[in-house]
């Protein structure tokens, strides 16, 4: 195995040092970079047979364990295969996060042809996830996986989606990474709002 670090290094170093330990996707060409990165953190990986389903069993990992749960996959036809699983995690307030690659940084909508390439993929799958990023840097793709986990402890937790560049993904990263980001306290509900609240999960009361 190569020992070279790279930004997918540097992901999934950062995934680890937010707890995370388990994975689902499918290898393929473009994001390999993440897969050598968490075979040496440490992250389990289990191979699915359709990344439909490896959504749908990240999702089911979230909601049984109560952690976020984490999907791989290769860019274009890839990730859309994992939409509908997407669409249901932000239907029902579920931590996914999915990881893909994206085609080259200045190659945005530029319809070379280049291997599973969209028109824009970021804007596909941000319409079915609170959030899909592209970071244009190595320290901008390791920031959003700290920001993603930071802000469900303190937000609704929703799928979030980061696409990293294939040009950002495959630069070497020299140095340690960065720890997680503390989450900020969210602010405490007044005691008017947590009797209202209790008030309207009793329901009417009977005639």
């Amino acid at each position: 195995m190569s020992t070279r670090r790279t930004t997918g290094t540097a992901i999934a170093e950062a995934l680890a040092a937010n707890g995370a330990a388990l994975a689902f996707g499918i290898p393929g060409t473009h994001n390999l970079e993440l897969y050598r990165g968490m075979a040496a953190s440490g992250i389990r990986h289990v191979v699915t047979r359709h990344e439909q389903g490896a959504g749908y069993a990240a999702d089911g990992y979230a909601r049984v364990t109560g952690r976020p749960g984490l999907v791989v996959t290769t860019s274009g036809p890839g990730l859309m295969n994992a939409m509908a699983a997407m669409g249901t995690a932000y239907a029902d307030s579920v931590p996914l996060l999915v990881l893909s690659p994206g085609v080259p940084t200045g190659r945005e909508r530029a319809d070379y042809g280049w291997l599973h390439e969209m028109k824009d993929q970021r804007a596909a799958a941000d319409a079915a996830v609170a959030r899909s990023v592209r970071p244009g840097t190595p320290a901008q793709a390791v920031d959003a996986v700290h920001e993603t986990f930071a802000r469900w402890a303190a937000e609704r937790p929703r799928p979030v989606h980061i696409e990293v560049p294939l040009d950002v993904l495959e630069a070497p990263w020299d140095g340690d990474v960065p720890g997680p980001w503390r989450a900020p306290h969210p602010p405490a509900p007044s005691p008017a709002a947590v009797a209202e609240a209790l008030a309207c999960s009793r329901g009417p009361d009977p005639p």
